[in-house]
């Protein structure tokens, strides 16, 4: 009769964070900037179709909604309109591009012993390199339409970094539940959909305030509608409303810092919960 042989507790796999922390940071700046060179290789126009999706997408909203159905007769509108679009380009970038990432590179994950969350810290790295190109094109289109140099431009960079947190939870959370779940991808691209209505880009919030104030304030709960309304305030022109003042005071900024780092957070624990099971399950 055959003993039954004692195998021990299962090995689990590499973990979200194991390993050196530089050499995580080192891997996933090599695997963003490796998918940003390979993005565009062997296209005649090369980086410049990174500039051009924003561009195309706001020249027919642009000539739609500014010039045959006015939204907004806001100051410098065209200006926030396209800001809007590039924010939201690379939220959708970030947060897109991380729902396959792990299963794009199972090859890697399978053979190759690393810390699993570069993998989604790299898109959204891709995502943020894309982003610094197309704000370029943001503030030349804005001296060009007349929107005054102001300190107003650095204090983009701490809005940028709550939306980059904001991205990051969801590309942390996504990639993970996709591995799990397919349906994650046609759901999510459905709710990015619904986000870009949502967010204030097309309609800004002083107009919708004119119809439906408290839709407009529940709006700036979502940290992109926030950031992109504060920025418009300090890069373009004060008469957009600061989004203190467009949710009802200072305190309520907490609901879209909240909702950021609750995002944040609850990507980071979904991921490193799944991480050591990942090649189980692709």
């Amino acid at each position: 009769m055959a003993q039954a042989i004692e195998v021990g507790e299962p090995i689990k796999g590499p973990s979200a964070l194991s390993g050196d922390l530089r050499r995580s940071v080192q891997l996933t700046l090599a695997i963003a900037r490796n998918d940003f060179k390979l993005r565009f290789f062997g296209s005649a126009l090369g980086y410049l179709w990174q500039l051009m999706r924003p561009l195309m997408l706001f020249g027919v909203l642009y000539v739609v909604f500014t010039l045959i159905v006015p939204l907004s007769d806001i100051k410098y509108f065209p200006v926030a309109l396209l800001l809007g679009i590039v924010l939201f380009t690379f939220f959708a970038e970030a947060t897109s591009g991380a729902v396959t990432c792990v299963m794009d590179r199972e090859n890697m994950v399978r053979k190759i012993h690393f810390p699993r969350m570069v993998i989604p810290l790299a898109v959204v790295v891709t995502a943020g390199f894309n982003l610094a190109l197309n704000l370029v094109v943001v503030f030349i289109f804005a001296v060009a339409s007349g929107v005054p140099p102001s300190w107003g431009w650095l204090a983009l960079l701490p809005l940028l970094v709550i939306l980059a947190v904001f991205a990051t939870g969801m590309a942390m959370l996504l990639s993970a539940l996709y591995v799990r779940y397919r349906d994650v991808q046609p759901i999510w691209d459905v709710l990015l959909q619904i986000t870009f209505y949502a967010s204030l880009i097309l309609v800004p919030y002083e107009t919708i305030r004119a119809e439906a104030p408290t839709l407009a304030s529940a709006l700036l709960a979502n940290p992109l509608a926030a950031v992109l309304q504060e920025s418009r305030h300090l890069a373009i022109d004060p008469a957009y409303v600061n989004a203190a003042d467009a949710m009802g005071g200072a305190p309520r900024l907490l609901v879209p810092l909240t909702v950021a780092a609750a995002s944040f957070l609850l990507g980071l624990w979904i991921f490193s919960r799944e991480a050591p099971r990942i090649a189980e399950e692709l």
